[in-house]
């Protein structure tokens, strides 16, 4: 048994039930190509072997490289020694589909012929910049299935108003549907983590919930309206104005979104972003 390394937030998924339960969430078809971040001892490695048409699991530990290609040797699989965070994660995707369709004989990356998805059980303390990361790559990706501390699931699938929502709710909400599927125990794991977690699932929309022209302009947007909490939107909005270049003073947008100065971010919707924008971006 290969010691987990704790500067690596490594916690190896063990419970057989647990892996079950995301297997048959996934609902994995034959022509899938499934991208695993994080396999450890690849206790849900083999079962995506069996179900989908290739299997891409990517790994920074160099020990568990190494036992990953010694036990689980098929055509159907790729171990890739490689930083999710500095990945290149368009060339790896490229690279997945046309590992496909050599095994397959298609030859053809096409979605249409056999989704891509990624399956993940990340580790806490990266969590949040490789799910920005792979959000990036909306428009090749089906959906993620991804094990992530429980508190970050629910700033992920908060509604506003909650304490929760904030700038990851808004950004995942854009780009996906969102659900939590069920929560984990820390048993389940080895070492058991000090923190419960939880499956989410985000599908990736094809079409925008909100029409907000340049998505940038929409996140810089976002992003400034909760740079501080605390603060009203009127006055997190004068804070960033230099810097993001209104076309329109914050406080005659907002009288135009017919939006309350004194709200606060997490109180506002994702068309009520899109209503603001344009109101500070007008033609």
């Amino acid at each position: 048994m290969i010691k987990p390394k704790k500067r690596l937030g490594q916690n190896f998924l063990a419970d057989r039930q647990v892996i079950r339960k995301i297997i048959d969430a996934a609902s994995i078809e034959p022509a899938d190509v499934v991208v695993e971040i994080g396999p450890g001892m690849g206790a849900l490695t083999e079962s995506l072997m069996r179900r989908a048409a290739y299997v891409v699991a990517i790994e920074t530990d160099s020990r568990l490289v190494r036992e990953l290609r010694r036990r689980l040797t098929s055509e159907k699989l790729t171990v890739l020694e490689a930083d999710a965070l500095e990945l290149d994660w368009s060339a790896t995707l490229d690279s997945a589909s046309e590992s496909r369709g050599r095994v397959h004989g298609s030859g053809c990356s096409d979605l249409s012929q056999g989704r891509i998805r990624v399956i993940a059980n990340l580790p806490y303390y990266i969590s949040t910049p490789i799910v920005q990361r792979l959000i990036a790559q909306h428009d090749r990706l089906f959906d993620m299935i991804l094990m992530l501390q429980d508190e970050v699931v629910d700033r992920i699938i908060s509604a506003p108003g909650h304490r929760e929502y904030g700038y990851l709710s808004v950004l995942v909400q854009y780009y996906c549907e969102a659900a939590k599927l069920f929560e984990v125990a820390p048993s389940a794991f080895k070492p058991a983590p000090k923190v419960r977690s939880a499956v989410v699932r985000l599908m990736f929309r094809r079409e925008a919930p909100v029409e907000v022209g340049s998505e940038p302009r929409f996140f810089a947007l976002v992003r400034a309206a909760f740079a501080h909490r605390r603060k009203t939107l009127l006055n997190n909005l004068r804070s960033a104005e230099s810097v993001l270049g209104f076309t329109e003073r914050p406080e005659l947008a907002l009288a135009s979104a017919n939006i309350d100065p004194r709200r606060r971010a997490e109180t506002l919707s994702l068309a009520d972003f899109a209503l603001l924008l344009h109101a500070l971006y007008p033609q």
